[in-house]
């Protein structure tokens, strides 16, 4: 099993709290820590708005926030989960995104989904197209992204996107373009654009909707001809981590704590997955992770709701997880 993890950027309250001047020092050192171990990739989401409600606390933008990580670190590989297509243009996000692989050394890894926040959506003037159209965007804007990052120049007369000789330059230093992870587990659409295009896929990891979502690949695989065995599937996971249960269950209860004094209207929505997380010391942690790689996951991303405020988790997970899973 390989492993990602996420840096804390605010979106999901996990910078409220700490000082805006020291908002991107907090995030460079979770990212210096995966830098100097066992992580193989670092990870940030493409939000505006805070969850689990919209809150005036800090959202870092994520490409932005993918630019500053290519020139500071020179190891990991850098993503989002995920970027949402119709957030910006796609000749220009291919463009965007090929850039930071330049500065990065060719390090970027392209997370892509529909995108599915109402509130921000509106908010910052997109509408809110159905699911059908917004699912429509993605195909082609991945079609786009193809395009340029191996020509160099894209054409497109789509419905929701039209290019024409768009000069994509410089070209990502990665051989074929930058590796594309299709987001999303919607079985008739999102899985297809996933097995035409996608190296990498992202959906629940829980076993029986992932045994479920992995045999609809393996099924649009077939039809369009593609290698099911090629796609990499991955997931994310909560991770509540410590030493013992009983000091997993004080990080639990500081994590409600947290959300209930700055986000105390989404408090309900929050503890549910919360509860749902992946709590334990590191031996229940890795004999679950284990399971799951059993069933197929052979990536696993971890969100760690301290990291900001307390390293020892992630830091814990790396010493005692990762190479567990690694050796097994």
């Amino acid at each position: 099993m390989r492993f990602g993890m996420f840096v804390p950027q605010g979106w999901r309250m996990d910078l409220a709290g700490i000082d805006p001047a020291d908002h991107w020092s907090t995030m460079h050192r979770v990212a210096a820590d995966a830098e100097d171990g066992p992580w193989e990739s670092i990870w940030v989401y493409d939000h505006f708005h805070t969850v689990p409600v919209p809150t005036e606390d800090a959202t870092h933008e994520a490409w932005t926030l993918m630019a500053a990580l290519a020139a500071s670190t020179s190891r990991v590989r850098l993503g989002q989960m995920c970027t949402c297509m119709a957030y910006r243009n796609p000749a220009y996000l291919a463009k965007v995104a090929a850039t930071v692989d330049v500065i990065s050394g060719g390090r970027v890894e392209m997370g892509i989904g529909a995108g599915w926040y109402e509130h921000e959506w509106r908010a910052y003037g997109y509408g809110f197209p159905s699911a059908g159209e917004r699912i429509a965007m993605l195909d082609e804007g991945v079609q786009i992204f193809r395009q340029a990052w191996t020509q160099g120049t894209a054409t497109l007369a789509g419905k929701h996107y039209q290019v024409d000789g768009a000069i994509v330059r410089p070209l990502p230093l990665q051989r074929g373009g930058i590796p594309l992870w299709v987001a999303g587990g919607g079985e008739r659409k999102t899985l297809r654009i996933a097995a035409q295009h996608a190296q990498y896929t992202n959906f629940d990891g829980t076993p029986e909707v992932f045994r479920r979502k992995s045999e609809i690949l393996a099924e649009h695989c077939r039809e369009v001809g593609t290698d099911f065995d090629a796609i990499t599937r991955s997931a994310n996971y909560n991770i509540i981590i410590a030493e013992t249960e009983a000091a997993a269950d004080a990080k639990l209860e500081w994590a409600l704590q947290h959300y209930e004094r700055y986000a105390p209207a989404g408090l309900a929505r929050v503890t549910e997955q919360l509860q749902t997380a992946l709590k334990g010391t590191p031996e229940q942690i890795a004999e679950v992770l284990g399971e799951h790689g059993r069933n197929g996951v052979a990536y696993a991303i971890g969100y760690f709701v301290d990291a900001a405020y307390d390293p020892s988790g992630y830091r814990l997970f790396a010493e005692q997880v990762i190479p567990a899973l690694q050796a097994s």
